[in-house]
């Protein structure tokens, strides 16, 4: 498969990762920066272009990696579907629900796909869950909570934004688990900070609950910090993943058990490598994919309902 990435910030990550798969065979990076450019094609042996038309009048390239902010998401996406290609994006996919329904439109009206980079699904601890949950290896599950912590790193990530750019990961992984759902109520406070929040959010679908905290209040010292906490009838699954951002990267899961606590040892891997090539796998076979539009927008509905509930705003 012969790839156009749209973007040098994550996109450079997204180019590291493409050129060390087997499925890959070219690679082409659009950015401004020129030098960026050039250290990523010296770097990464990647092609290079300062023309974004460059990337999407390319008749050999099959897929177009939308690494772009957000806000450009939807311009860029359908762009390269009209142009015959497939569309593997970063998330958050969109900001409203006006450009959500151009996507769904577009996928029919070209015949191409649109896969959202939801790589939650992909992490292990989280996968194990999951199947946990699938397969009561433990009894049935009760109830869920999740949660995201971080200093504030990356810019705004306040009440109006924190669901849609810190917290759609967390729930799109509650929509996975649970199917399409609804919150059945949401509290969130910046605690007088305009550009940081804490944000709860419960759910309760066919006998389990779930609940999602997360937070851009914590103070500097803080590590970003992920996990969860999961109830069955027979057990309880506890993880927790610290990273101080300087290389040092805390993470166990452990079950508790009628036999006593135990360590989950799991595989280690990298859930964007894995969420990559299974985009380009099923890109590439038509296979159904857990990466679908459809089933990003389900979180992203959720997202901006609670932005509105949260702020009052749609916007």
């Amino acid at each position: 498969m012969n790839i156009g990435i749209l973007g040098t910030g994550f996109g450079a990550y997204h180019a590291a990762i493409l050129k060390k798969l087997d499925s890959v065979d070219r690679v082409v990076i659009f950015g401004r920066n020129e030098d960026k450019l050039q250290k990523l094609k010296e770097e990464l042996g990647v092609e290079i272009t300062s023309s974004i038309e460059d990337i999407m009048q390319d008749s050999r390239l099959d897929i177009i990696d939308n690494c772009l902010p957000s806000p450009l998401h939807k311009k860029y996406t359908l762009e390269a579907m009209k142009a015959g290609k497939h569309v593997f994006c970063e998330t958050p996919v969109v900001l409203s629900l006006e450009d959500a329904t151009a996507m769904g439109e577009a996928e029919l009206q070209y015949g191409k796909r649109i896969l959202v980079n939801q790589f939650i699904k992909f992490d292990p601890a989280y996968q194990y869950l999951y199947e946990s949950a699938r397969q009561e290896k433990y009894g049935k599950l009760l109830h869920v909570s999740v949660k995201r912590e971080t200093p504030p790193l990356w810019g705004n990530l306040g009440l109006d934004t924190l669901p849609t750019n810190l917290m759609i990961h967390e729930l799109d992984f509650i929509t996975w688990l649970l199917g399409s759902t609804a919150p059945s109520s949401v509290w969130g406070t910046n605690g007088g900070k305009e550009e940081q929040a804490l944000v709860r959010v419960s759910f309760e679908e066919s006998g389990v609950s779930a609940e999602v905290t997360v937070s851009s209040l914590m103070p500097d010292s803080y590590p970003f910090t992920v996990g969860y906490e999961a109830y069955f009838e027979q057990a309880k699954l506890v993880f927790h993943e610290s990273d101080d951002m300087q290389g040092n990267i805390d993470t166990a899961l452990y079950e508790y058990s009628k036999a006593g606590k135990q360590e989950i040892v799991l595989e280690k891997q990298d859930p964007y490598k894995q969420s990559l090539q299974h985009a380009i796998h099923c890109l590439q076979d038509g296979s159904e994919s857990v990466l679908s539009l459809n089933l990003a927008l389900q979180s992203m509905e959720i997202a901006l309902d609670l932005k509105q509930r949260l702020t009052g705003s749609t916007d």
